[in-house]
């Protein structure tokens, strides 16, 4: 599990950066992408009951950031954010959509890259094709030079905020703990997001395979509140 809370009021405030807030705004719940339709097969996972309170919400995201799908999304936004050509962007692309286990998962990446790129270019006037949703934004990223660092600390934080909201509606899980395992998770996403702002493809790997299942289970879950 994620070690404990801690602050350091010790330290200067960091000087404010404009660009930051570019970045909030993609990564804000009001930027239309459509992330709330969208449970990445935690609903699945909470009907079969491999999570079931906040202790298994909390472990079954972590394997996520270090194991699964966070990492993964990691390193597409690494890539996307250095590569220059439109061929290689394409190519970043498809390995990201490969790496997808079930349909559901290219759908959800998917209509949300395309939701947000068309936004992005409409917004920034930005050279941003349809992409799966971290390609995307780690080629928006490059395209108005935000730190890669800090992109994708962001994004696995924002990951982790919208499968904690939507497990706020498939179980009993209160705001206060919510974000308790928010907070705590915190340092991961920062650990994640510097180690792997230089990946290469090799370092691609998944080893969430219960996600993959629940991702799979998911297709055919009825009644059910998310589309993955």
């Amino acid at each position: 599990m994620a070690g404990p809370i801690r602050t350091n009021t010790g330290q200067q405030p960091m000087p404010t950066d404009p660009r930051l807030l570019i970045l909030t705004q993609w990564l804000s719940p009001a930027y239309p992408t459509g992330a709330f339709a969208w449970s990445h097969g935690l609903e699945a996972a909470i009907h079969a009951g491999w999570v079931r309170d906040a202790q298994s919400l909390e472990g079954w995201l972590e394997d996520l950031l270090t194991d699964g799908s966070g990492r993964s999304d990691a390193i597409f936004i690494a890539l996307a954010a250095t590569c220059s050509h439109p061929k290689t962007l394409r190519g970043i692309d498809d390995t990201a959509r490969a790496l997808c286990a079930a349909s559901e998962r290219i759908k959800e990446s998917e209509r949300q890259g395309a939701a947000f790129a068309r936004i992005t270019r409409t917004v920034w006037e930005l050279d941003l094709p349809d992409c799966l949703m971290p390609v995307a934004l780690g080629r928006a990223a490059h395209l108005v030079a935000l730190p890669k660092r800090v992109v994708t600390a962001l994004y696995l934080q924002n990951f982790c905020s919208n499968l904690i909201a939507a497990a706020q509606r498939l179980m009993p899980l209160g705001q206060t703990d919510g974000q308790m395992i928010l907070a705590r998770l915190g340092p991961l996403c920062a650990s994640l997001a510097a180690e792997t702002i230089s990946a290469r493809e090799d370092d691609l790997y998944s080893n969430c395979f219960l996600s993959d299942i629940a991702a799979m289970k998911h297709e055919t879950v009825e009644p059910r509140l998310f589309q993955s």
